[in-house]
């Protein structure tokens, strides 16, 4: 067993980062996504599926080209290789789990 707090994990723009190869070696990492309106990455790909848990707040979301809006409780799944990219939005930040099926990030930007 392995006990972290977040704020230990390296943080690195908008996300604290848990790489499950560094974290008790497992299969998955996990952005600990906390943005203020406007922020968001931009398009971009990973070679694996990702999982995404809206927890607060609202984004507009694109993925291979669709564009839609998401909100607490929403939960995204985005297919290995799907573009895809988001933006907080509203008046308070997005909070989300984006859960990699990998033990390290892999991620081609575009």
């Amino acid at each position: 067993m392995l006990r972290l707090r977040q704020q230990d994990l390296p943080f690195r723009g908008s996300s604290h980062q848990f790489v499950g190869a560094e974290q008790g070696d497992t299969g998955v990492s996990v952005f600990l996504f906390e943005g203020k309106p406007g922020s968001g990455p931009g398009p971009h790909r990973h070679p694996y599926d990702e999982i995404q848990f809206i927890r607060e707040g609202r984004g507009r979301y694109v993925v291979e080209g669709a564009t839609f809006e998401a909100s607490a409780g929403d939960i995204l799944v985005i297919k290995a290789g799907e573009v895809h990219s988001f933006t907080a939005i509203g008046d308070g930040p997005l909070v989300q789990l984006d859960v990699h099926l990998n033990p390290t990030f892999v991620q081609e930007n575009l």
